[in-house]
C-alpha cells in the first residue's frame, strides 16, 4: 500500500510538473546547433532578464570581494595569457549565437587554490589560479575549460535550471497541498524530482557544454583532444569520484568517450584554424 502510495504521487507530480510546463513555460532554441549537434530545445519559465540581473549582482559583489582582498587580476602575466585565449574563444561564438559577441564580456583571474573556472550567464568570465597551476594547463587546455564553461552561458543552462526549480517548487507545493501529506513525504516528492529530472539534466547539461566546447576551441585554433587532458588531470586532482547516479557530472568513463568522439568530429576546423 506504502508503495503504491509513494508512486500515485509520484505520478501526480509528473503529471502537474507536465502541466505546469506546458502552461507557464516557452520552448526556446537558445543556440545553433553546430558540428557538434547540440540542438535540443529548452522550456523556459523565468525570463533571461530575471536570470540577467541576478547574475549581475552577484558578479559585482563577487569581484568587489575578490579586489577588497587583493586576488583579483594580481598576476599581469596570468592576466593577459588567460584574456587572450578567452578572446580568441569569445570571437567564435557567432557559429552557435550570433548575437553573443556583442555581449558584455568580461575575463578576470582569481588567485585562489581552488581549481576552478566559470561563465555567468552574459559573459562574465573568472578563472582561478588554483586550475592553472596544479593542472599546469597549458593554453590549449585553458581553452578547452574556458570553453566549457561559456558553453554553459550559451546555452542558458542556468536559466533552465532556474525554470526547472521553478516549475518543481511549484508543483511539488501544489501536491503537497492537494495530498495533505506531511513534511517527510513533501521532501521524499523533492527527492524524487532530483532521482528523476533533476540530476540527470545536469548531467546533460555538462554534456553539452564539453561539446560546444571542443567546437569552440577547434574553431580558435586550440587543439580540441586537449580537453582529454584536462579532464584527466582534473581526475587527478579530484581523487575518488561520487556515484553516478546522484552525480551532476558524467561519470569519468562516459565523458572520455564522449570526448574521444566529439574532439575528432572537430578535429578539420582545428586544422583549418590552428595557428602555423
Amino acid at each position: 500500500m506504502q508503495i503504491r502510495l509513494r508512486q500515485s504521487l509520484v505520478k501526480s507530480l509528473f503529471i502537474i510538473l507536465t502541466g505546469l510546463s506546458l502552461t507557464s513555460c516557452e520552448t526556446v532554441q537558445t543556440t545553433q546547433s553546430g558540428v557538434v549537434s547540440v540542438d535540443r530545445k529548452q522550456m523556459m519559465a523565468v525570463s533571461s532578464q530575471d536570470i540577467d540581473a541576478a547574475s549581475s549582482q552577484t558578479y559585482a559583489k563577487l569581484i568587489a570581494e575578490e579586489r577588497s582582498k587583493g586576488t583579483l587580476n594580481r598576476d599581469s602575466s596570468q592576466v593577459s595569457r588567460v584574456r587572450a585565449i578567452a578572446n580568441r574563444l569569445i570571437a567564435q561564438t557567432p557559429a552557435f549565437r550570433p548575437e553573443a559577441r556583442n555581449w558584455d564580456w568580461e575575463v578576470n583571474v582569481i588567485t585562489s587554490p581552488e581549481v576552478n573556472a566559470w561563465c555567468m550567464p552574459g559573459g562574465k568570465i573568472a578563472v582561478y589560479t588554483g586550475l592553472i597551476q596544479s593542472l599546469q594547463a597549458s593554453d590549449d587546455e585553458l581553452a578547452a575549460v574556458i570553453g566549457h564553461e561559456m558553453a554553459h552561458a550559451l546555452r542558458e543552462h542556468a536559466r533552465e535550471r532556474a525554470s526547472e526549480q521553478a516549475v518543481a517548487g511549484a508543483g511539488i507545493s501544489i501536491l503537497a497541498a492537494v495530498t495533505g501529506v506531511g513534511d517527510v513525504a513533501q521532501k521524499g516528492m523533492e527527492y524524487a524530482y532530483m532521482g528523476l529530472l533533476g540530476l540527470p539534466n545536469s548531467r546533460r547539461h555538462e554534456t553539452e557544454a564539453d561539446r560546444i566546447g571542443v567546437e569552440l576551441a577547434a574553431r580558435a585554433g586550440y587543439d580540441p583532444r586537449a580537453t582529454i587532458t584536462l579532464w584527466q588531470k582534473m581526475g587527478q586532482v579530484a581523487g575518488g569520484e561520487p556515484i553516478k547516479f546522484l552525480s551532476t557530472h558524467p561519470s569519468r568513463e562516459d565523458r572520455m568517450s564522449d570526448l574521444t568522439v566529439y574532439s575528432q568530429r572537430v578535429m578539420p576546423l582545428y586544422e583549418q584554424n590552428r595557428r602555423k
